[in-house]
């Protein structure tokens, strides 16, 4: 990738990256004051300006620097994590799983989102190809978000989720993985074939990808996309 192609590239993904990294994470502050922890809230996380959540290194500094890197073939970064006190919870082990789910959630339904903004463009201004490589971009990187928080390994989502699921004395010893599982998410995403994205981010991005295809299809019908 030139220069010029960086630039473009930027242009196109910065909204749609910042969009689903904010909804996510507030998401989450908003999931665990629903349940009884206003942690997030009072430190203001519940906030729909992404200053709030953007953590300069690792929202701003890794990913730019990784996608740069990598030739745009690698996208890795993270926001300032949502403050949750699982005893303030009314019930903390069904409800941290909900918590947990809150952030990918909002991926799913803001990739759903930019689909239908993707096929209003592309009916209504054809002739806009920003809108459309705007809206196309939206819906990659939010399904990208969803497939990877929804990862089975601490201290994603996924292993959150997984925790609370599992029986109490599984959960305990799983809990103990936690500080090893960023260093298993790189090992990884870098071995040979690149195992996180075969056997986990491909299948879990179709599924998403599908769904809201399904989802969108009568509204592809009544505008003659299809």
């Amino acid at each position: 990738m030139d220069f010029a192609d960086i630039i473009r590239s930027l242009t196109i993904y910065v909204i749609p990256i910042i969009l689903a990294v904010t909804l996510h994470e507030a998401a989450h502050a908003y999931a665990a004051k629903w349940l009884g922890d206003d942690t997030a809230h009072r430190l203001g996380r519940t906030t729909l300006n992404p200053i709030g959540h953007i953590d300069p290194i690792g929202t701003v500094v890794m990913p730019l620097g990784l996608w740069i890197l990598s030739g745009g073939m690698f996208l890795f970064g993270y926001a300032k994590p949502v403050p949750v006190i699982e005893q303030r919870l009314r019930n903390p082990r069904a409800d941290m799983p909900i918590v947990a789910l809150a952030g990918p959630a909002a991926n799913a339904v803001m990739a759903l989102g930019w689909a239908i903004l993707f096929v209003i463009s592309a009916r209504f201004f054809a002739d806009q190809e920003f809108f459309r490589l705007v809206s196309e971009a939206g819906i990659k990187a939010n399904i990208l978000f969803f497939a990877f928080n929804m990862l089975p390994i601490l201290p994603l989502d996924g292993g959150r989720i997984l925790k609370g699921m599992l029986p109490k004395s599984l959960a305990e010893g799983f809990a103990r993985s936690e500080p090893y599982g960023f260093f298993i998410v790189l090992a990884l995403a870098f071995a040979g074939g690149g195992l996180l994205y075969q056997y986990w981010i491909n299948p879990v991005s179709s599924l998403l990808g599908n769904l809201i295809k399904l989802i969108i299809s009568p509204l592809l019908t009544v505008f003659g996309l299809r």
